[in-house]
């Protein structure tokens, strides 16, 4: 076996040919269903002239189709490509465009945005719509289940570990950057989380890992409740389940609703949940309150683990989660360039400091003059990650540059991260530099002052940014959302804060919205929180 994902999930459909692999509502597809329809698939990539490295863009919600068509993609040796499915037209064209795309398998429901810009989008030579239930079509394309019935099976390929893995990330700022990947480095990785400490990652103890959890009925079933299109839904949630035979149970998120994520984690024995930080662990934990005093609390006997990447998940409710379930939460620390660390509780390892991470062996923290931050120093420095890493960005060699550099001889990628680093040689993050605010000459990292924020019990939701003042440079400014039947009261707010932090740290202003507005993948629209601070800020009114 290569080290390759189509090699390993071929290797685990020839191990446990009769496990299942893929649940969606009713529909329930075994591993030799899964292997055969992508097999299928890959023909009519390969048909229509996608040769091995062209890019085939996946543009839908979480479905059976969009993982059997992205097996489907790694099966022809070529390279899948998210597509955030709230992208409008214009930056639709772009990624597209960027990615050079060959081919799109998409939910019907986007045909008329497809139809919009198709004119534009010379490249596509292949449209393959999912049948939704939209009743939408694009003319000239066709339908999912019509290619899987009229091609034969494509014959195993020469897998090559330097074939290409690519994740587009949006990242803080700036367009869409595709993140590439040797299949080899990244799928070992993966193994390796999958495998467990204390065996090596080989093809062997990957086989034996997925034999031995098949006789005991044990394999995971993994739910990612996040977008597949990102990489924590995908990565956490998909591939780590699938490298030991594992099921993945997918449901279309248009909205997210935690009451049916904890019905469907009962109704499909659910045993691994990946979500993206508190934008969704704080609904998810007040429905288990809600659905408690109602009396009929959700069943969580089948749950052992909450996997959760990308955004704060803080402490207290995390705590809370805990006294419902008895479950491990591993909040790992990373971004689409690579791991860095992470933090694994349960309720005999209780919650620290919410932002305080085990740090991975490879990882390091660097000062501006690429000299490594001393545990217990107090400096700021920027992680790195010396583990498997990104080749680069596609058709992006400056940022490649600036992001993947060697120091002593070691390549590190640099995703923006700023951290300081404990006496104990714990992790203790501050934030993406790219949103760092300057005011008066001292850096305040917004995730920082979010959390302090965050852990008084009137405030849902906060971003923090900076706008402009004359006299420090910026201001730093909060843009909150209250918490059910209660109101944010900005003295009190802010005064509970000053017991956390710094005074320079402390918001000069609280804008209060109904909604603090995160991507579907629940990072933060910092972009969004900006301009809203920027048009209080315009009244004139506030100091």
């Amino acid at each position: 076996m290569k080290w390759c994902f189509a090699d390993i999930f071929e290797t685990v459909a020839e191990l446990v040919p009769e496990s299942i692999a893929l649940v969606n509502g009713d529909t329930r597809r075994t591993w030799r269903d899964y292997e055969d329809r992508a097999a299928r698939i890959a023909t009519a990539l390969r048909v229509a002239g996608v040769a091995a490295d062209s890019k085939v863009a996946l543009y839908g919600h979480n479905s059976n189709e969009y993982l059997e068509a992205q097996f489907g993609v790694f099966k022809a040796r070529g390279v899948p490509v998210n597509v955030n499915y709230r992208y409008v037209e214009h930056e639709l064209v772009y990624l597209f465009d960027n990615s050079d795309a060959e081919a799109v398998v998409y939910d019907a429901q986007f045909a008329p945005r497809l139809a919009a810009i198709r004119d534009q989008l010379p490249k596509l030579k292949l449209f393959i719509e999912i049948d939704d239930g939209s009743g939408q079509t694009l003319p000239g394309s066709t339908a999912f289940e019509a290619v899987i019935a009229a091609n034969d099976r494509l014959p195993k390929q020469a897998y090559n570990e330097d074939d290409v893995y690519m994740l587009y990330t949006g990242g803080t700022t700036g367009m869409p950057k595709g993140v590439m990947y040797r299949q080899g480095d990244f799928t070992l990785g993966l193994a390796a989380a999958g495998i467990g400490p204390g065996a090596p990652a080989t093809a062997g103890a990957l086989a034996e890992t997925i034999l031995a959890l098949a006789a005991d009925a044990a394999a995971p079933v993994s739910l990612p409740a996040c977008p597949l299109m990102h990489g924590t839904g995908l990565w956490l949630g998909v591939f780590i389940a699938h490298f030991v035979g594992g099921a993945v149970v997918t449901a279309r998120n248009d909205h997210f609703d935690p009451h049916a994520l904890w019905r469907l984690i009962a109704r499909q024995r659910v045993t691994a949940v990946a979500i993206v930080g508190d934008a969704f662990a704080k609904p998810m934990l007040a429905a288990l309150k809600e659905a408690q005093a109602a009396g009929t609390p959700h069943d969580l006997s089948s749950l052992k683990q909450i996997i959760s990447s990308g955004v704060m998940f803080s402490t207290e409710v995390k705590r809370g989660l805990l006294e419902f379930a008895d479950i491990a939460i591993l909040d790992a620390m990373g971004s689409t360039e690579g791991s860095m660390g992470s933090s694994v509780v349960s309720r005999e390892l209780p919650p620290g400091e919410t932002a305080r991470f085990m740090k991975n062996p490879t990882t390091r923290v660097f000062n501006d003059r690429d000299e490594e931050v001393q545990p217990g120093s107090d400096e700021v420095g920027m992680i790195a990650n010396g583990g498997f890493s990104p080749i680069g960005y596609y058709k992006d060699p400056e940022k490649s540059a600036r992001t993947f550099r060697v120091i002593d001889g070691q390549r590190y990628s640099f995703p923006g991260d700023f951290a300081k680093v404990a006496a104990d040689g714990s992790l203790i993050l501050l934030g993406r530099g790219s949103v760092c605010i300057n005011t008066g000459g001292e850096k305040v990292f917004p995730e920082e002052v979010e959390e302090a924020l965050k852990a008084h019990d009137s405030v849902w939701d906060a971003l923090v940014v900076g706008v402009p003042d004359e006299r420090f440079g910026e201001r730093v400014t909060a843009v909150v959302s209250a918490r059910a039947g209660h109101e944010i009261d900005e003295g009190v707010l802010v005064a509970f804060a000053r017991h956390r932090l710094a005074g320079y740290k402390m918001p000069r202003r609280v804008v209060v919205v109904d909604t603090v507005k995160r991507a579907a993948n629940g990072k933060a629209d910092y972009k969004w929180a900006k301009e809203t601070a920027l048009q209080d800020h315009a009244k004139g009114d506030r100091p």
